[in-house]
């Protein structure tokens, strides 16, 4: 964004007024790419536009790619809060917190049949009944293994008119085996629905184990001692189950908690769900770019809470906030009464809460721990090339011919010190015709800065924090006057190898830097000189071999190089075609008979 319209924004949104609503970013496509709530607009949005000191990366880099915005006036917060969740999950735009709505699309299914079998499955349109949705396969599968187990259900597919071997699973207690005809349909029927109630009841209705317990009385007074061991069994296991799913809070209705871990701008959110005093269900989110708690939670709820139907009576979560009256507002027109946030001082609440944390705390560790070493070697790195901080967001890049022709260049990024494959691009040089590494490397870079001004392809949207080019001090020079005329100024130097290939030095327009005495940053970028070779030479010698293949079939009579491209496109490859007959050959576009007979003639005699 430039200091003029930075400027021209400002006074936009000077002229806002001090009201309730929704503002809503635009690039300079007119995309959306932010949508925002505020209980007073002017304030608010000019935020954006004053001083970047106290923005996270995340805002100054939706910053720089706002070019004007919209707002709309609402009269209530409560009417903001709406409208912003409608607009989010319309426009999915790029920098708001976007939570997919995968959940509650888990069910368990008691099948339409004679003999009814009990299943997880990710949707409801089958015959028979569902039990859900619920909001993790997890729970889901979980509910069916511990209800087959319990009642001894079948889990395969065999039909028990039809009588055959039982299975394993028969043989060590696990499944009753209708299947060797020596349980009856009423038997297995009322272990059926004993399973259903279990599974409704989340493992812990004791009025299912007393009339489980009374049905085994009756069994035994009528000395049907074999029927009541079985029910002594289902009795057993379900007691055993419900102990592992210990009660840790007296709070009988329906309640979450939420609490958050943060380390640097990377935090985890940590959400408990809790049915009937129970621990039903748990979920955690990490988030890059984000520092301070209260604005998490001003776009995380509502994204949350607007993709769910099961809203709690009760929210215990681990920071107040000024926004908390207006959800509370919402969730309760959402659910249809009364919905509370708590931030809990003392007592159980508090223990949940602080629980609540120390998970989101143990899954951040994990992710943290996991890239201890990645986030050293950035960090010496960092120091070694002289950065302020460490480079989290590399882009590295290779040329690759065979003597000029066929002339590619391979774009890899690291990010936070790992391969970010879906960010790597492939370049065919176009501008000249030959072997020049330079112009090559030149005409890359140029290109890859004009898509990031363009802001189409998400993995030219953003500035890397370092460049690596593979190669010397010719490359770094082209490459620092290209980024001279888009009037960018990134990090960029050059990877060096010794005369047995292996990395051995960092190249900058002065001298060259040692970099084997630093363990871990040299073995990244060994790592990072090898990927983008590895990259660069993979393409290289696809398109000599799509070349050769193509070179090969316009050989043949009424075979252009379009015909060639769509029989390679239809068959994959040469052999495929070699062995295709006439018939096969004419279903691809371009391709009439008499061509078809000549590529099969052509392939008998070669």
């Amino acid at each position: 964004m430039t200091n003029n319209k930075k400027g021209e924004l400002k006074a936009k949104a000077n002229s806002l007024p001090l009201l309730p609503g929704v503002y809503i970013m635009k690039d300079a496509s007119h995309n959306i790419i932010y949508v925002g709530k505020a209980r007073k607009l002017k304030n608010r949005v000019t935020q954006y536009f004053g001083s970047s000191t106290n923005h996270t990366e995340k805002v100054r880099r939706m910053c720089e790619k706002v070019d004007d915005f919209d707002y709309i006036i609402c009269d209530t917060e409560f009417e903001a809060l709406t409208l912003e969740n409608s607009l989010i999950k319309q426009h999915m735009p790029k920098y708001n917190i976007l939570l997919k709505d995968d959940k509650g699309y888990h069910y368990v299914h008691i099948t339409n049949e004679k003999w009814r079998k009990i299943e997880a499955v990710n949707n409801n349109s089958s015959k028979g009944e569902y039990i859900g949705p619920f909001n993790s396969g997890r729970v889901v599968r979980r509910s069916v293994e511990q209800a087959r187990k319990i009642f001894k259900l079948p889990d395969c597919n065999r039909n028990f008119d039809n009588y055959s071997k039982p299975c394993l699973n028969a043989h060590i207690g696990l499944c009753m085996a209708p299947c060797k005809a020596n349980v009856s349909i009423d038997e297995y029927n009322e272990a059926v629905d004993s399973a259903i109630r279990f599974i409704k009841k989340g493992g812990t209705d004791s009025d299912d184990i007393s009339i489980l317990e009374k049905k085994m009385a009756t069994a035994a007074e009528e000395l049907n001692f074999e029927y009541a061991a079985k029910l002594r069994d289902r009795i057993n296991s379900i007691r055993r189950i419900a102990d592992k799913q210990k009660v840790i809070t007296s709070l009988s209705f329906r309640h979450d908690v939420i609490a958050t871990a943060f380390v640097g701008d990377i935090c985890c959110v940590q959400v408990f769900i809790f049915k009937n005093g129970h621990l039903s269900d748990q979920e955690h989110y990490f988030f890059d770019g984000i520092s301070d708690k209260e604005a998490l939670y001003s776009e995380f709820l509502g994204q949350y809470y607007n993709i769910r139907d099961d809203i709690p009576k009760e929210i215990l979560i681990d920071c107040t906030s000024d926004e908390y009256h207006v959800l509370s507002e919402w969730l309760t027109a959402k659910r249809g009464s009364n919905v509370i946030f708590t931030v809990p001082k003392i007592g159980d609440r508090k223990r949940l809460v602080e629980m609540c944390m120390q998970n989101a705390a143990e899954h951040l560790s994990h992710r943290v721990e996991r890239s201890l070493k990645e986030t050293a070697a950035l960090s010496e790195l960092g120091e070694l090339l002289g950065m302020a901080n460490p480079p989290r967001y590399i882009e590295s890049y290779d040329i690759s011919n065979t003597s000029g022709s066929e002339n590619v260049a391979g774009m890899i990024v690291f990010k936070d010190g790992r391969p970010y494959k879906s960010a790597y691009r492939k370049f065919k040089i176009k501008s000249f015709i030959g072997q020049d590494d330079y112009r090559s490397m030149a005409e890359v870079l140029d290109r890859r800065l004009n898509e990031y001004k363009k802001g189409e392809d998400e993995a030219f949207a953003r500035l890397p924090d370092l460049i690596l080019l593979d190669g010397g001090k010719g490359q770094l020079s082209v490459v620092k006057q290209v980024m001279a005329l888009h009037n960018v100024d990134i990090p960029v130097f050059g990877m060096v190898k010794d005369s047995k290939h292996r990395t051995n030095a960092i190249a900058d327009t002065g001298s060259n830097i040692a970099i084997k005495a630093n363990r871990r940053a040299y073995t990244l970028i060994t790592a990072i000189q090898d990927e983008v070779h590895r990259f660069a030479i993979s393409y290289h010698k696809a398109r000599r071999t799509k070349e050769m293949l193509n070179s090969t079939l316009t050989e043949i009579s009424g075979v252009g190089k379009v015909t060639a491209a769509s029989l390679l496109k239809h068959f994959k490859t040469l052999s495929k075609i070699r062995s295709a007959n006439v018939e096969e050959l004419t279903s691809v576009k371009g391709v009439s008979q008499k061509t078809a007979h000549n590529i099969v003639e052509y392939f008998k005699n070669h």
